[in-house]
């Protein structure tokens, strides 16, 4: 009984993780790697046609992203999850496809005229059909037998519609062992969606960790301390942008935003107008609203049972073809604009920061983890110019980090999740979380008695025998491609300060001889200096 890690293993996107028990192969998640180039995709690191079964823990495209691409390579069998994950998950991989195929187009336009060879997307619209056509759905506290010797459970870990954890309760060679993925743990107190559900036993478990370095800010009122931005930022006639993750997110926000205009918070524009600019927030906001009545929690069940839409109010705007996004922007009254993706990495959202971001009257509003290499963590940081569309943008928007609303659990959080399992496990694997907040929960596990294991990629671990097979390796080129991103802020920058060297350049055209001679003698001197390539 061995367990191999794919993906998230000291990084927090691409979660994949590989069970060989019972003679059978059983892929948990396959999902995108966010912040890195798009070879670290393409090489999913085993064979697909070999896989038996995959189970999904949610939709989240860091989850799921990949499902399209095991298809494409060979993988025949289902895809179980629960009802409200395949029916996010039947949006979200198409919207991920048309993504993958746009990008694909748009580097061949670049590539014909550089004469680079032909750019083949990930998987297409094709491949992400075939994928939903494999779902196969099991509802939370289903015991269903998966082979001989395997059988497993759902149970709500309460971070997304449908999100789930997986028990595996697995017989090999007359010995059981419970095996636990976590997926995503839930916040506490979220809306919408109901608080995780504990467990009680486990021999082995798989534990993300995103949040395993921090505790989040003591916000008891989310409604409040959002209101409190947008009112600030209508004083001074700005717009509030926020980039948004389409499933989950962006329905916590409208759920905000509609207790703001109920309680009338808001004093400056007391009926401001709310867009949420992306199709696949709004084909996913229509599914939340079909499947409330299944997933919520008893305070959106109560808000409903008054004849109340939970997700909707006055002045909310649905955009979904380019020219109303386009329209949004042109419109000078304050506004608030919810769009997509939540770590500015692709998307409409990328224009809305593009017409905001360099106006000190507006904001900008993250709302989520944002991993490293990604543009939101570059804005996060404190960058003060970035690039988009191949224009130079400034910074001078305010910048907020609203913690208030992480669909994570925090360092206490996970605590309580893994305390509630009364036996003491025999290994607890902490994945989903960069390297410093995995070595920070690992202390913490381990000064409260738990044997915890931090993997690297590709490490393979024999259950059986409670012994690392392999170690793995840790891709360099990853490093590099964080390390180029983190980067490109500065070349903006060197690029800016050689624009102004031209500007005065320029005016030295009727200066007396000798000036000119003494500046063009510095200019070289500085070539020289810094020509690596000399």
């Amino acid at each position: 009984m061995n367990l191999t890690f794919y993906g998230a293993a000291k990084n927090v996107t691409g979660s994949c993780f590989l069970l060989s028990a019972c003679g059978r192969k059983i892929l948990i998640d396959c999902g995108m790697k966010q912040g890195c180039d798009d070879f670290e995709n393409e090489e999913l690191g085993f064979n697909a046609s070999e896989i038996d079964y995959v189970l999904a823990t949610h939709a989240h495209i860091d989850h799921s992203g990949r499902l399209p691409l095991l298809v494409k390579n060979g993988y025949s069998g289902s895809i179980i999850a629960t009802g409200g994950t395949c029916n996010l998950l039947s949006i979200m991989l198409r919207d991920s496809a048309k993504i993958q195929e746009m990008d694909a187009k748009w580097e061949n336009q670049k590539g014909k005229r550089a004469g680079n060879k032909t750019v083949e997307p990930l998987y297409t619209m094709e491949d992400a059909d075939l994928t939903i056509q494999r779902l196969k759905m099991h509802e939370y506290n289903e015991k269903v037998t998966l082979c001989d010797g395997i059988s497993f459970v759902f149970t709500d870990v309460g971070h997304l519609l449908g999100s789930a954890s997986i028990i595996f309760y697995i017989t090999e060679n007359d010995e059981q062992n419970t095996l636990v993925f976590s997926g995503d743990i839930g916040n506490i107190n979220q809306p919408i969606i109901n608080d995780p559900q504990y467990l009680e036993k486990a021999d082995y478990v798989v534990m993300e960790a995103t949040y395993g370095d921090r505790e989040h800010q003591p916000e008891p009122d989310h409604t409040s301390g959002l209101a409190r931005i947008l009112e600030s930022t209508f004083i001074k006639g700005g717009n509030v942008v926020i980039p948004s993750f389409s499933v989950g997110r962006t329905q916590q926000l409208l759920y905000f935003i509609r207790e703001i205009k109920e309680r009338k918070l808001i004093k400056s524009i007391p009926d401001f107008r709310v867009y949420v600019d992306s199709p696949l927030s709004i084909a996913a906001t229509r599914i939340y609203a079909d499947n409330l009545k299944y997933y919520g929690d008893e305070e959106t069940k109560a808000v409903m049972a008054k004849g109340v839409d939970p997700l909707s109010f006055d002045n909310l705007y649905f955009t979904q073809t380019s020219e109303e996004s386009k329209a949004i922007n042109a419109d000078m009254n304050p506004k608030v604009i919810i769009s997509s993706s939540g770590m500015c990495e692709a998307g409409r959202i990328r224009h809305h920061l593009k017409h905001n971001l360099w106006r000190p009257e507006c904001s900008v509003v993250f709302v989520g983890y944002q991993a490293n290499g990604t543009l939101g963590r570059i804005i996060l940081n404190g960058v003060r110019k970035i690039k988009l569309f191949g224009e130079e943008i400034a910074v001078k928007a305010s910048i907020y980090n609203f913690n208030g609303l992480s669909a994570h659990a925090d360092r206490l959080g996970l605590l309580k999740w893994i305390g509630s399992i009364k036996n003491n496990p025999k290994r607890v694997f902490i994945v989903h979380s960069e390297e410093d907040s995995a070595e920070s929960f690992k202390d913490l596990l381990d000064r409260n008695g738990y044997d915890s294991y931090i993997p690297n990629p590709y490490a393979e671990y024999d259950l059986t025998k409670n012994i690392t097979v392999s170690l793995g390796t840790l891709p360099q080129k990853k490093q590099d491609s964080v390390r180029k991103r983190v980067m490109s802020a500065a070349f903006a920058r060197l690029q800016t300060s050689c624009k102004r060297l031209l500007t005065v350049v320029d005016k030295h055209e009727f200066a007396a001889n000798k000036d000119i001679e003494k500046f063009a003698r510095q200019i070289d001197r500085l070539a020289d200096k810094f020509d690596f390539q000399k």
